[in-house]
């Protein structure tokens, strides 16, 4: 019986590995390729105990159904709901507050509320600004304390979803919020954002699994267009001998940068935060404004009755920084991200956990998994 625990870490990389496998493996299968330069020389990355700097646990508000964006009447207000994304919520934040402006058929003077103070709930108040709304955040926690803080934040669409339990009508909605971000992402500064483009190595054992057989393994809307530079590397340019090897580049985003970066910028455009806690729906209904976007992530699940939202327990264990590490890198269903403020070890989704303590096993597992990966390293 396969882990369910596992299947859900394996996730990302089996979704990456489907795109790999549209954009890449037909030229494989169909003519040999030559390697595109000498092989490929990657800086080891220093796993040892003595190097963690901290341990952090998030809460992710995961629904199987996907995140949920739509409108309801919550008395003389509207109110438009956008919460739910899982592992997906620095990702599609941009998108999906598109999607629920859309909703609300914002226009230049509008008073609006935004609920909650995490990447999705601010790439929502700025959008709404930017449609000439005025915009005031109520949060019970605000930056560095959200879940984004805590997030890897690699763009790309990981752990959103049940591919059983979606409907056609959500796989069309999750597409577009994927592309409208993807855009929007590029268009943000990078050094001010703390976004920048990163090349990944997504490794697997030998025998490796075909890239055929993963994609169809993988039902789930696919984001294949998305993935840049998708290939499968040759055992002549690997940098990781005796393992295969498949190659894409997509945007990192630093959330200790690009959170109070947006801060600043809903500030800067007249924007309001208030500290408060809604602890229920006659909280919102005394708010002055008549118009209200609910961002609460995992807050929704009893602030508005889902069932559905659960929460998903991560973790990140940081090492101290190496900056002459530039590259992800994906093997077992763990991670790797080096950012400014240290190297990412990641590779957990434990689901009805509500715990926020470090798993101290998980880690154990996650760093014999990315030191066995450097061990290959070629040189």
């Amino acid at each position: 019986m396969i882990d369910p625990l596992v299947h859900r870490r394996d996730l990302l990389a089996v979704s990456i590995a489907a795109a790999i496998s549209a954009c890449a493996e037909r030229p494989l299968l169909s003519a040999p390729l030559q390697p595109r330069g000498p092989p490929i020389l990657l800086a080891p990355v220093a796993v040892e105990r003595s190097r963690i700097i901290r341990r952090v646990v998030g809460l992710r508000p995961f629904r199987p159904g996907g995140f949920v964006v739509r409108a309801e009447t919550l008395g003389d207000k509207l109110l438009v709901h956008n919460y739910g994304h899982g592992g997906g919520g620095v990702t599609l934040s941009w998108g999906t507050a598109e999607i629920a402006a859309d909703l609300a058929n914002v226009s230049p003077g509008h008073d609006c509320a935004v609920l909650g103070c995490g990447a999705v709930g601010l790439a929502t108040a700025r959008t709404l600004q930017e449609r000439g709304a005025r915009v005031t955040i109520y949060a019970r926690e605000l930056p560095p304390d959200t879940t984004s803080n805590v997030a890897g934040a690699q763009w790309w669409s990981s752990f959103v979803f049940d591919p059983e339990a979606i409907t056609p009508e959500f796989a069309v909605q999750y597409k577009r919020a994927a592309h409208l971000a993807y855009l929007r992402f590029q268009a943000l500064p990078g050094a001010r954002y703390g976004i920048r483009w990163t090349r990944n190595y997504a490794a697997s054992d030998p025998p490796a699994v075909l890239l055929a057989h993963e994609a169809a393994a993988n039902p789930e809307p696919s984001l294949r267009d998305l993935c840049v530079e998708c290939r499968r590397l040759l055992p002549e340019e690997t940098p990781l001998p005796g393992l295969t090897v498949s190659q894409f580049d997509t945007m990192m985003i630093e959330p200790p940068i690009y959170l109070p970066a947006l801060m600043q910028d809903l500030r800067t455009a007249g924007g309001r935060i208030a500290v408060r806690t809604m602890r229920d729906r006659q909280d919102i209904a005394v708010l002055r404004q008549r118009t209200v976007f609910n961002c609460t992530g995992l807050g929704a699940k009893a602030l508005f009755d889902d069932p559905e939202l659960t929460p998903v327990k991560g973790q990140l264990t940081v090492l101290l920084p190496q900056p002459e590490v530039t590259y992800n890198a994906l093997y077992r269903g763990t991670y790797m991200f080096p950012r400014a403020d240290g190297i990412l070890l990641g590779g957990t989704e434990q689901r009805d956990d509500r715990t926020l303590t470090p798993d101290l096993q998980a880690e154990a597992r996650i760093m014999a998994d990315q030191r066995a990966l450097y061990a290959h390293l070629r040189g």
